[in-house]
């Protein structure tokens, strides 16, 4: 028996040696079941021998690793900045040339020449009423004037000779003016029918239809206006009237359009609302691109309060202790990844989007956690990721 398990064992050993450099898919695929066997028990020795020395390698490592236990932060080095802070306030878009068109002239509205979203010019005709025969009226009176003018004219001439007498003379002048402040009057009357733009802009609306009749102060005929003048409108607190001038820059957001417009107060009331203890602003816009309409809201950011050479950190940063007191953890390095952190009491100012001024505490050049500080303790040493 010994025999035969010495002859199996030597057998093993010299097919081990002659297929040292079969793969295991050849193996698998012509070798016999004891080949295979064989060639599974010598893999798995293997694998406990590269487990062992990966233990080895894996405690060496530990042991010689210093930062393998230390916590992972992320730092940031502090530099001098401009601190500024908005106050916000609630606004209207308003233009001035933002007016219904109502009629000057009793009559039917007779033709309307222009349509809703046109552009017209200051003066162009926009619609016609009917005079009530204002124009055959004023024919008359207008033969009537040339002919008073004929008239004078020729005594004045004869007046100039001595002929004729100085009443004649003054009848003709009277009946010549009189002729033609009536002509004058009628003229002007007659151009009340004729509805013009005011100033340049875009019809927004018609609000009668050809064909009603109007009358003057009752009858809204059209709706005119101007987007290139634009303004927003706003009351301001009286605490800040110290703080807002007129040139002063301000930004400007809509919501509804996603964007922030760079505006400069063009006015500051001079009086304040007793109701709500403010005054009026206005801030000039440009609206190139006509997106601005009257009636939208805005929010004006007012600059209150402006800091040169300052330090700013984020406002999740900052914790606060027992005392109430606000603090944050300063990074002291020992090399180049690695170091302590100290925890520094600072006194901050005002908040801005995120952003919080430090008045003291913190110096330029001074390294502080940014991630990570709200598990750290003071002296506590970690690692930058």
């Amino acid at each position: 028996m010994k025999q035969i398990i010495t002859i199996t064992i030597l057998s093993l050993a010299l097919f081990s040696c002659g297929n040292k450099d079969t793969s295991v898919e050849d193996l698998a695929k012509n070798g016999s079941l004891t080949e295979l066997r064989a060639k599974k028990k010598e893999l798995g020795q293997q694998q406990t021998e590269i487990k062992r020395q990966l233990t080895v390698l894996e405690d060496k490592i530990n042991e010689l690793d210093n930062t393998k236990h230390k916590d992972l932060v992320t730092t940031l080095t502090l530099k001098d900045t401009i601190f500024k802070h908005f106050t916000e306030v609630q606004g209207d878009v308003e233009t001035d040339q933002n007016i219904i068109i109502y009629p000057q002239f009793s009559g039917t509205l007779t033709k309307i020449y222009v349509k809703e979203g046109q552009k017209v010019s200051k003066g162009q005709l926009l619609a016609k009423i009917d005079d009530g025969g204002l124009s055959s009226q004023l024919a008359q009176v207008k033969a009537q004037t040339e002919l008073t003018k004929t008239t004078f004219e020729r005594q004045s001439r004869l007046w100039e000779q001595k002929i004729g007498s100085e009443i004649q003379y003054l009848q003709a002048k009277t009946n010549y003016e009189a002729s033609k402040n009536s002509f004058d009057q009628l003229e002007k009357q007659l151009g009340k029918t004729n509805v013009t733009a005011p100033f340049s802009g875009t019809i927004d609306q018609i609000i009668t239809d050809q064909g009603s009749l109007v009358s003057p102060g009752q009858s809204p005929l059209m709706r005119i206006v101007n987007t290139n003048d634009m303004y927003v409108k706003a009351d301001v607190p009286e605490n800040y009237l110290g703080k807002v001038t007129e040139g002063s820059e301000v930004l400007v957001d809509f919501i509804s359009l996603g964007k922030t417009y760079t505006g400069k107060i063009r006015q500051v009331s001079n009086y304040i609302n007793p109701d709500n203890r403010s005054f009026s602003v206005q801030v000039a816009l440009p609206n190139k691109d006509h997106v601005l309409k009257p009636n939208l809201i805005a929010t004006i950011k007012l600059n209150d309060y402006l800091a040169n050479n300052t330090i700013v950190i984020p406002n999740n940063i900052v914790q606060k202790n027992g005392k109430n007191e606000s603090l944050i953890f300063m990074f002291i390095p020992e090399t180049d990844s690695t170091g302590t952190v100290k925890q520094t009491i600072i006194k901050t100012g005002k908040e801005q989007n995120g952003e919080t001024e430090v008045s003291e505490g913190l110096k330029s050049g001074d390294i502080i956690v940014i991630e990570g500080a709200r598990t750290l303790r003071d002296g506590q040493e970690v690692s930058i990721k």
